[in-house]
């Protein structure tokens, strides 16, 4: 019988890189500088190190198709190196596979890095999809550009609840504000500067109703995490160390575009996800038991539809919660973005998995700084890969090892 991930593996490392243009560097470089904050934050030697997993999504631009440019950047010994892709659910997928293989028993101690070099692909955006939609037209489906999917969310919110365009844009220029505002507190995020209402209401219109500031940018960065079980890493001296509650992925089969059940005002896979996960984590009430979030706000709109998704706020209710402040830092609610998200770090696609769960580490262990919360318990990130209709989800919640 099945039991779960929950206090089996404990995170005794970890590593993120400044995040932004950084034309100075290229993917080998972003992971080592990563890694050297994440082996010295474990204490460990490279020699420690059983196995490993690389997630990057456009690896013609990153590291190439196979796994090679992590051993070769890091000088690891002759080990197991797994490279994984799943959208932006990439770098999630990657501390997956390092947390499941040292539960299994098949190591002791694994690694996992994301890393991706997005301002190199010459894009504004991301690049085309490709043939994971099929042979894509751009004349006759125009509105199938991430910001263009992603907008409509909000046309159907509207339909649904009655909401008044005009609230849920005022409700997406909180989110927005306020994700700006945690961004001026983290030394490593790609935007550090505060943005008024005012100014993300005014801002060049992207996708009706989304504006320039509701949306993420592109950056270049790398995160990691050493991983091992909990009896071990109490062996090797660990205290007060942070555990992996649940991990949860969800991937849609085609029912959205399928059936009439489904509106398009909402994830299916994350409300699925979300579910499975609290329940592996032992959460009944995630509004009153979870402490902080990062989730994939690649949009403001989908920040917006995620926290009813994630059955924090009750359907409908969103917009209520956030201009209530429910989602701020300081609102005494669950604050989301505490690093400032993707909003201020842009979205280097396979490295934001583990740099999200990287911001709920440092939290747990009391090293935030400016933006350090009190006494947080539990941590979720959540990333979404894909369109409205088609995509991939992934949860996982980190948290003080119960005693």
């Amino acid at each position: 019988m099945a039991t779960g991930i929950k206090d089996k593996v404990a995170i005794i490392g970890m590593g993120c890189s400044k995040f932004g243009e950084r034309w100075d560097m290229g993917a080998e470089e972003l992971m080592v500088e990563a890694y050297i904050e994440c082996i010295a934050d474990a204490g460990l030697e490279t020699k420690d190190i059983e196995a490993a997993w690389l997630s990057t999504c456009l690896e013609e631009v990153s590291v190439g198709k196979s796994a090679l440019a992590l051993p070769a950047a890091l000088r690891l010994e002759f080990i197991p190196v797994t490279r994984t892709e799943n959208f932006c659910a990439s770098g999630t997928e990657a501390f997956r596979g390092a947390v499941y293989a040292v539960a299994s028993g098949a190591y002791d101690i694994a690694l996992a890095m994301g890393v991706e070099k997005l301002k190199d692909v010459g894009y504004g955006g991301l690049p085309n999809p490709g043939s994971d939609w099929g042979s894509l037209n751009w004349l006759y489906w125009p509105n199938l550009t991430a910001p263009g999917a992603f907008a409509q969310l909000a046309s159907a919110y509207s339909a649904r609840y009655g909401v008044r365009m005009s609230d849920i844009k005022r409700a997406l220029a909180h989110i927005s504000v306020k994700s700006h505002k945690n961004g001026t507190l983290n030394p490593k995020a790609h935007l550090q500067k505060a943005v008024t209402e005012d100014q993300v209401m005014g801002s060049p219109m992207i996708a009706h109703p989304l504006g320039l500031f509701d949306c993420c940018g592109v950056s270049d960065g790398a995160a990691c995490a050493i991983v091992t079980t909990v009896e071990n890493a109490k062996r090797l001296g660990y205290k007060d160390f942070v555990t992996v509650k649940s991990l949860q992925l969800s991937l849609s089969n085609g029912e959205e575009m399928a059936f009439n059940d489904w509106d398009g005002s909402y994830f299916m896979t994350t409300t699925k996800a979300s579910k499975k996960a609290y329940a592996e984590a032992g959460i009944t009430n995630p509004r009153e038991e979870l402490s902080m979030m990062e989730v994939h706000d690649c949009f403001s709109i989908t920040e917006m539809c995620t926290y009813e998704d994630l059955h924090i706020s009750p359907r409908g209710k969103g917009i209520k919660d956030i201009m209530d402040g429910f989602y701020d830092l300081d609102g005494g609610g669950v604050p989301c973005q505490v690093d400032g998200g993707l909003k201020c770090f842009g979205h280097p696609i396979g490295a934001s998995g583990i740099r999200m769960i990287y911001e709920m580490y440092l939290q747990l262990h009391g090293r935030a700084e400016k933006r350090q919360l009190e006494n947080p318990r539990y941590g979720l990130t959540h990333n979404l890969g894909g369109l409205p209709f088609q995509n991939v989800c992934s949860i996982a919640i980190v948290g003080k090892l119960d005693k």
